[in-house]
């Protein structure tokens, strides 16, 4: 069991993850979209064509194309083809049930939304700045479980983590979806932290406490 003094220094909510689409990504998705010049065009202009190849598709049809370059071995075909069309209307990336796929529909809704100007409905990440520092010892790196966990007593009761998993947040049995709900979680001295998730699990109106202290207990059956 240890003690942590828990900061949460700001939350940004941003429409885009820097950096999630690599140029090896772009050339492959410029392919798919009939651009084959991609792999000698100049690095910098690949984010802007892609935009101008997918936008010369159906909406629908380049959601189609995104989603089965990211989801091949995952979904079938008439899946892809329902989400394709429900990503239009609905912000799929929040409400779809199986939740370590979230992030990535996240990544490709708003690589979507930008290259149409908007038909997609505009989904946000958040961004939370924190530090946790334990009070006595050295401070060890955390995981996406003990980080939520350790963030509960700072988020309101409305939160949808806590709404959806409350024992999980509150009590110390594992919570194996924290590593789907935290996207991206970086440190570089273990203390002072950086996570990526949905705004729709964390936003700024969640926070109801800046800093507090909060146990983290060992979690029980964790050889189970």
């Amino acid at each position: 069991m240890m003690n942590y003094q828990v900061i949460i220094r700001n939350i940004d909510t941003v429409n885009e993850v820097e950096g999630y689409w690599s140029d090896e990504d772009f050339v492959q998705l410029l392919e798919k979209f009939n651009y084959p010049d991609g792999a000698t065009a100049d690095k910098a202009s690949l984010p802007e064509l892609l935009e101008m190849a997918i936008s010369d598709y159906e909406p629908n049809e380049a959601a189609e194309i995104v989603l089965k370059y990211k989801f091949a071995d995952q979904l079938g075909d008439g899946q892809i083809e329902q989400i394709s069309h429900n990503m239009l209307i609905d912000k799929v990336c929040e409400e779809y049930p199986e939740i370590d796929m979230q992030g990535t529909l996240f990544h490709i809704n708003q690589l979507l939304f930008k290259a149409y100007n908007g038909k997609f409905p505009n989904a946000k990440a958040s961004v939370v700045h924190f530090s946790m520092t334990p009070t006595e010892g050295e401070a060890q790196k955390l995981t996406a479980e003990n980080v939520l966990k350790l963030l509960n007593n700072g988020l309101s009761d409305r939160n949808l983590i806590k709404r959806l998993f409350e024992n999980q947040m509150s009590q110390n049995i594992p919570f194996p979806e924290a590593e789907a709900i935290v996207w991206e979680l970086t440190t570089e001295d273990n203390v002072n932290y950086d996570l990526v998730t949905s705004e729709n699990w964390i936003n700024k109106e969640d926070i109801t406490e800046y800093e507090f202290e909060s146990v983290l207990e060992d979690i029980e059956e964790e050889e189970a």
